[in-house]
């Protein structure tokens, strides 16, 4: 019943909220570094393929590393994974920072991204398959929805934090270290806050050696693959998140928008990057007091639309405020998506799964926006940024309209607990 419902029931256990502490501390520093990646990358080179490859080589690892880091998951200490990757992390983003400091090329820049990309690839399929660990599977969906409520807040604050310490930093010293070195501090405190973390009771024990599955290497690797492609739910809708954020991706031009055609600075340029994260964690905390979804397919095919709507309507946009608004709403339409989305893969997904089949959703995510990187530089290089935006949200809502017609189980979804889901 809706009057049952208790919006902070994830809240209430002292392992999420530690594990929340540093997850936004993790977040908050990478899009540090994700603000200013691609402005000094731009602002080296004044070149949009290069901004196409600084995109290229963050999705390397996704796509190489991505299903290994899932057997990984299922068959290690998913905290102690957490922890290394972060460490590397932080290595990474040190290395960057004195990079930078000392004016090198972009070269070295993008081979430490790699290396930075790397390790959180590395650590993210764990990281996915964590939080079902430390809280209750009937208050999952809850624990989802604050988690993305967390991650908006980090998001959005290191987005405009980034913008404000890239400005500092690019008006004293002409380079970007300073927020690399804010992303190697956050992640030093994740390793730590991690190593913190109490044990709970909802973790469920590996399965022994003697499994009945196969102990073949190739078939625990591809394992994940089989699970999602026989979960015609999870496939389709790991398929909208792809093919919507890959064409519909923005992030990577906004150097460019807030350069040549908003005609900004590196303040107003990090507000930009901060208002998609604005209105999705506004749209996080609005579905954390309202009751569950009760049509969660129908709710996500619209919102993924939405989304590509504002992507279209930013890209023909000549005035900051108005692009700040579509922005947000953008970001409001994809949380939608994103709550549905992990929702689903975690709850249809068995604990000892869960790693490979987070590791396959992330190859989906994280190549989905890297792989948006790349088609938005190619694009806007070819042929200017406006139409690289405009057809890429326009295309986004013809990809929902396909997949809504390939796959009509994703239409009929209902609820995301209790039973009667297709209904």
């Amino acid at each position: 019943e809706a009057s049952l419902h208790d919006p902070y029931a994830a809240l209430r256990f002292p392992a999420f909220r530690i594990y929340q502490v540093g997850w936004m501390m993790a977040v908050l520093g990478g899009q540090i570094t994700a603000a200013a990646f691609p402005w000094e990358i731009y602002a080296r080179t004044g070149s949009k393929l290069m901004l196409a490859w600084a995109a290229a080589v963050q999705v390397i690892p996704v796509l190489l590393f991505s299903l290994p880091a899932g057997v990984l998951a299922d068959h290690f200490d998913r905290r102690r994974i957490v922890q290394i990757s972060y460490l590397f992390v932080a290595f990474a983003a040190t290395g960057l920072a004195a990079v930078s400091y000392r004016g090198h090329s972009t070269a070295p820049l993008i081979l430490l991204m790699l290396m930075l990309s790397t390790a959180q690839n590395f650590g993210r399929p764990a990281r996915l398959a964590f939080l079902p660990l430390i809280v209750p599977p009937k208050i999952f969906s809850n624990a989802v929805t604050w988690n993305s409520s967390f991650f908006q807040i980090s998001t959005m604050t290191g987005l405009a934090l980034g913008g404000f310490i890239l400005h500092l930093s690019w008006r004293h010293f002409h380079n970007a270290s300073l927020a690399y070195a804010g992303n190697a501090v956050c992640a030093g405190s994740m390793c730590l806050i991690m190593a913190l973390m109490p044990r709970t009771k909802f973790a469920q024990p590996r399965p022994a050696a003697t499994s009945v599955e196969d102990p073949s290497p190739m078939r625990k690797l591809l394992a994940g693959v089989r699970f999602v492609y026989s979960q015609q739910v999870i496939l389709a809708t790991m398929t909208l998140d792809l093919l919507a954020v890959m064409l519909g991706g923005v992030t990577y031009l906004l150097p460019v928008y807030a350069t040549d055609i908003l005609h900004v600075g590196t303040l107003a340029y990090g507000w930009l990057r901060a208002a998609e994260a604005i209105g999705a964690f506004g749209m996080a905390i609005l579905l954390a007091h309202l009751p569950p979804m009760q049509r969660a397919g129908r709710s996500m095919l619209l919102a993924v639309a939405g989304f590509g709507a504002c992507i279209a309507l930013f890209g023909l946009s000549t005035n900051f405020w108005l692009s700040i608004f579509l922005l947000g709403l953008m970001g409001a339409c994809d949380n939608i998506s994103v709550v549905v989305r992990h929702s689903l893969v975690q709850i249809l997904t068995p604990d000892s799964m869960r790693g490979r089949v987070s590791a396959v959703n992330n190859v989906f995510i994280g190549s989905s926006n890297e792989l948006g990187g790349v088609e938005s530089g190619l694009t806007a290089h070819w042929f200017g940024p406006v139409f690289s935006v405009v057809s890429g949200g326009l295309a986004t809502i013809l990809c929902v309209a396909a997949i809504a017609v390939k796959w009509p189980v994703v239409r009929r979804y209902g609820p995301l607990h209790g039973p009667n889901r297709h209904a």
